[in-house]
């Protein structure tokens, strides 16, 4: 191993210079890297007035005597079974590990700690386990919970380990809800992540023989991966790229709602990975971004208060850098493990000291100061600041920033009177604005459009249009929107041909269009310079057939499908091996004109394998090699 220790300067400390800097309310005390090992997981353990943490890495779990952060000893590795994964739970004084390597549960006997001599062996309870993504044991009960294993497509698996934690026995797995990629468990209520389903289920385990399903909630990025509660709040991360955090209220679990979701690093594409909540701080492994800390007091209104970037020199989608992070020792400070050190197989432990700070919170209403009806849509800015947020369907916003003082707010709607004033904002605190915009009266324009209209037509979108009267038009520029982009084009133009009181009609015949979703609109330009646009249209031009495209190919672990299809289906999604046999359960997509859909093959060795669609009668193949 090789250790850095770093000397800390007070100046890190202060919130205000390091706003929006790289990292903010989190200092680094030291790293220390593991030769020619890479890392997964990471936990801890405290006993006897010292912090351990324990490391997942390569070839077995490695405990890290923590108490001094400037100062981190590795006491002893336990050998493992060789994997890139392995994750790490503990109960009682003993450690739990499982790894997609094998080795079935192993269990070690953390009581002579800080001694290297301890005693741990792998144990299944006569279950047939020999592998695991992951675990979770529900602290309320004592019952432990196994993810991905190879038991029953990965269904979860119930161990008891509180008559004897060093010899836990069966107690049956959960056999109505598909392959679970992570989860957890608190008082019998088990929050199960479904990572190719992209959702999460929520199932009452007081009855182990006879658990019983509460409820299901898709998330964000299609592709559940982990889930974290405090309170009433659930937290979920997704495994792809341009990821969110995102919490629910799960009070009622047959009645899940959405209450926010957050990215740190907007429009980089970064992945979330896992997440912890301690006092109400969401604190997050971000891959390339680092750790994450995230305030959800308001769990309708996120905010970001904490971040360090354990991969300086990466950034953006990929899964590199930072795979999980604990917070939960008595002194504050945090441990995370980073995968390697970029441009080596080293993994490296970083240790890690926070200051947990409330975000400032800004919430209000937008309407219109005539009617009273709210602006759906109306932009919120707090100026000279990344934060800028929209007022959902009831006029009603939420944001928030770490950085308190007076700030000058902007919002805008179409048509009307920019508003602009101060606010005073401060940690913990929540402000309120509400703000009536004034509408913009302008003089009748010269054109009365009375009716705009699109449609597909074969490859094509046809559009049509009619004016009652024009007086000085000079024509219509045609604007196209693909996908959900609001980023316009022009297409075209139309000159104008009314004689200012009859009516005028007007087609326009767009190029041959990619399959996908589209939006027209018309800017009416008059010869005075002045213009106008007419209401957006949206048209779905649909494939020819049923198409398949999958990217990268060759793949490490994640790729996505690119599925189009000839109509709106349910196209069912599987896996098959070299020998046309299914490696998994089917995935079932909604698909209306296109669909990308993001795929882990990380679970599956090195080969040739095959993407089979069904839909109806038609069928799609495309290989792809796994390296």
């Amino acid at each position: 191993m090789i250790r850095h220790i770093h000397i800390l300067l007070l100046c890190c400390l202060l919130v205000s210079t390091a706003l929006f800097s790289q990292n903010l309310n989190i200092i680094e005390r030291s790293t220390m890297t593991f030769p020619g090992q890479q890392l997964a997981n990471i936990w801890g353990y405290t006993a006897g007035g010292n912090e351990y943490a324990l490391v997942g890495a390569a070839n077995g779990m490695i405990v890290v005597n923590v108490t001094n952060p400037d100062n981190p000893t590795q006491i002893v590795q336990i050998p493992g079974p060789a994997s890139s994964w392995r994750e790490i739970k503990t109960y009682s004084h003993y450690a739990y590990v499982v790894s997609e390597g094998g080795g079935q549960i192993q269990i070690i006997n953390l009581t002579n700690l800080p001694n290297n001599n301890l005693a741990y062996h792998s144990v299944n309870g006569g279950s047939g386990l020999t592998s695991g993504h992951a675990l979770h044991i529900d602290e309320t009960t004592g019952y432990l919970y196994v993810y991905g294993s190879n038991l029953n497509g990965g269904r979860a698996q119930v161990f008891n380990p509180n008559a004897d934690p060093y010899n836990p026995t069966y107690s049956g797995f959960v056999n109505f809800v598909g392959y679970v990629h992570d989860g957890f468990v608190d008082n019998d209520l088990l929050y199960a992540g479904h990572i190719y389903a992209g959702q999460f289920s929520i199932v009452n385990m007081t009855n182990k023989s006879n658990p019983v399903l509460l409820g299901t909630q898709s998330t964000p990025g299609a592709f559940t991966h982990n889930t974290w509660k405090s309170g009433n709040t659930l937290f979920t991360t997704d495994e792809v790229s341009y990821s969110f955090l995102t919490a629910y209220d799960v009070s009622d679990p047959g009645d899940i709602t959405f209450l926010d979701k957050i990215q740190v690093t907007p429009g980089s594409g970064s992945i979330v990975h896992n997440t912890h909540v301690i006092d109400d701080y969401a604190v997050t492994s971000w891959y390339k971004d680092g750790v994450a800390i995230i305030d959800g007091s308001r769990p309708a209104n996120l905010v970001k208060v904490g971040l360090f970037d354990t991969y300086p020199n990466g950034s953006g989608s990929g899964f590199e850098g930072c795979w999980g992070v604990y917070p939960y020792f008595p002194s504050g400070n945090i441990v995370a493990s980073n995968i390697k050190v970029q441009g080596t197989s080293d993994g490296q432990l970083w240790v890690l000291t926070p200051t947990y700070t409330r975000g400032c919170y800004l919430e209000g209403q937008v309407t219109a100061a005539a009617s009273g009806q709210p602006l759906t849509g109306a932009t919120i800015e707090i100026q000279n600041t990344p934060n800028f947020e929209y007022a959902n369907a009831t006029g009603e916003y939420k944001m928030g920033q770490v950085e308190s003082g007076v700030f000058t707010v902007l919002v805008n709607y179409p048509g009307y009177y920019q508003y602009s004033g101060q606010v005073t904002l401060s940690n913990g605190v929540l402000t309120t604005l509400n703000v009536a915009l004034i509408q913009i009266i302008k003089s009748p324009l010269p054109v009365e459009l009375v009716r705009f209209d699109a449609r597909a037509d074969g490859q094509k979108a046809l559009l049509s249009w009619e004016t009652a009267s024009e007086t000085g038009n000079a024509g219509f520029e045609i604007q196209q929107s693909a996908g959900n982009t609001q980023q316009w084009e022009v297409l075209g133009f139309v000159p104008a041909k009314g004689d200012g009181t009859s009516p005028a009609r007007y087609e326009f015949a767009t190029p041959d269009l990619a399959p996908g979703y589209y939006t027209f609109r018309l800017r009416q330009l008059d010869l005075d310079g002045r213009h106008t646009f007419s209401p957006a249209r949206q048209v779905t031009i649909f494939a020819s057939s049923l198409q398949l495209s999958v990217s990268p190919n060759p793949v490490d672990d994640l790729c996505r499908l690119r599925i189009q299809s000839a109509r709106p289906a349910k196209i069912e999604v599987e896996i098959l091996d070299a020998l046309g046999q299914a490696t998994g359960l089917p995935l079932q997509v909604e698909v209306d004109a296109e669909a990308d859909i993001p795929l882990s093959l990380g679970h599956l060795p090195a080969g040739i394998y095959y993407i089979l669609l069904r839909s109806g009668q038609e069928r799609v193949r495309k290989p792809v090699v796994k390296n």
